[in-house]
């Protein structure tokens, strides 16, 4: 038989899931996969159960359902303070991993290179890989997780396209604060980049650190593609809803990805999520107490 693909040859299984099957094993505690230990809000959940029995179970619009998007258009313009339109400027995906597969293949061409900050969600450079892009490292140096501005610019004089931006980071939690994220944006603008942003984590800032969307820098909206989810913001890492946000050129080529992609995001829940969308801002505030009074009581144990 001829060979398989050598794009893939080198891939393992995920480290994460990996690690999650031996902790079930083990009955350890599992560090490993982002995933809340509560429920979801109960008007979530509630909603879910009531348009059980009569739905929408079909296909929904291949980028998302009209309500949610304008529901999510609505938040994110308020979070941002960017006009986003739910038509022109969102698409609906199937989780952030789709988000980000679908932005990289976007923007990437095979050959190209993309920077990505290490150490990185395990994705980033798979994503890269199987656009035929190469990776290049730019170090996060510990304690504080400070970057070299100079290896950025490095990375893009040697080719680099796409500078993978994960704010607040995975795995170790660096928020980037806007003179870096100015730093970064001024060399993007300087070789005519794309950053591609993973923001999941958006809303689970312990202060007095601040969430800053790079998106919302001058000259980096029309080059910046904000990948999220609603996983962690609502505590529905199941229900896979994704996002990807950016000018209307750049999602209309996303939309046709996307298609090819998963065809669309799942019509119940994301009709359920809706009403998440919807809450007010003192959700997210609770939100962010309830973590950090989780992380103050796992500090002083």
């Amino acid at each position: 038989m001829r060979p398989l693909s050598t794009r893939t040859a080198g891939f393992t299984d995920s480290i994460i899931r990996r690690m999650t099957r031996i902790s079930n094993r083990y009955g350890a505690i599992n560090l490993s996969q982002g995933f809340p230990d509560f429920d979801p809000p109960q008007e979530i959940t509630n909603r879910l159960a009531e348009i059980a029995p009569s739905g929408p179970h079909q296909y929904a619009i291949t980028w998302g359902a009209q309500n949610f998007r304008e529901a999510l258009a609505k938040k994110q313009s308020r979070w941002t303070g960017l006009p986003i339109d739910a038509n022109k400027n969102i698409v609906v995906t199937c989780g952030s991993t789709e988000a980000m597969m679908a932005s990289m293949m976007t923007v990437v061409n095979p050959g190209d290179k993309v920077a990505v900050f290490s150490p990185f969600y395990e994705n980033y450079t798979a994503d890269t890989i199987l656009t035929g892009a190469e990776p290049v490292y730019i170090p996060l140096v510990p304690p504080t997780f400070s970057f070299d501005a100079n290896l950025i610019e490095d990375a893009f004089r040697l080719g680099a396209k796409a500078l993978v931006l994960c704010n607040p980071s995975n795995p170790c939690g660096k928020v980037f604060t806007r003179e870096e994220l100015q730093q970064i944006a001024d060399i993007v603008i300087r070789y005519d980049g794309y950053v591609i942003t993973d923001e999941v984590y958006e809303h689970i800032v312990y202060a007095p650190h601040r969430h800053v969307y790079i998106s919302t820098l001058p000259g980096m909206w029309e080059r910046t593609i904000s990948c999220s989810s609603l996983s962690k913001t609502y505590s529905i890492t199941g229900w896979r809803l994704g996002y990807v946000i950016a000018p209307e050129p750049i999602i209309d080529r996303v939309k046709k990805v996307h298609d090819f992609l998963t065809v669309g995001a799942a019509a119940p829940l994301m009709e359920a999520a809706t009403v998440g969308l919807c809450f007010p801002d003192s959700y997210y505030d609770e939100l962010q107490a309830h973590y950090t009074s989780a992380m103050v009581c796992a500090s002083s144990d």
